[in-house]
């Protein structure tokens, strides 16, 4: 049997017309393994697979936070450092809305709708990262240079320490 045909998602079209070589990298979804299951699977540190959160603030406006796999966004560190009063995930449902991709299956590429994106800083340490490309099992890595050239995300420091337990059941969020 040969290898599985690979998804042509919207981020996929961002990254092709952008000219950016990425790879693709197809695994076995599981709900809520998040990217400690695509990690484990490809043999890859957890801290080169970013994820992409939708999150909104007080007014209801998204934003997308990118971060590390095995680190959590301090929603109040966020807050502070973009001018918001208040930072929080977007509900499922919203954050599906907003992105136009399922939860889980969230790229920062080819949104429904554009929205400012916040990196967290250190991510533009690591020479290559591991992100989703725009559907449940499927992700792509690209060159770091690439990811911050496409989506020119604003770098923000809001990282803390993975600590296993999750807010508003959403891994990867802290107060």
């Amino acid at each position: 049997m040969g290898k599985p045909k690979e998804p042509v998602t919207a981020a996929v079209r961002v990254l092709r017309a952008a000219d950016v070589a990425f790879e693709g990298h197809p695994y076995r979804y599981v709900d809520g393994g998040g990217t400690a299951q695509f990690a484990r699977e490809h043999g890859v540190d957890e801290r080169s697979v970013i994820k992409t959160l939708v999150m909104e603030d007080e007014a209801g406006s998204p934003l997308i936070v990118l971060m590390h796999g095995d680190r959590q966004v301090s929603v109040r560190e966020l807050a502070r450092q973009i001018g918001a009063k208040h930072v929080q995930p977007c509900a499922p449902a919203d954050a599906d809305r907003h992105s136009g991709y399922q939860v889980g299956g969230t790229s920062p590429f080819g949104t429904r709708w554009s929205m400012p994106v916040y990196c967290e800083a250190s991510i533009a340490e690591l020479p290559r990262v591991y992100i989703n490309g725009g559907k449940r099992g499927y992700i792509v890595s690209l060159a770091t240079a690439d990811l911050l050239r496409v989506l020119d995300p604003i770098l923000v420091h809001v990282a803390q320490p993975e600590l296993g337990s999750t807010r508003h059941g959403v891994p990867g969020i802290a107060t």
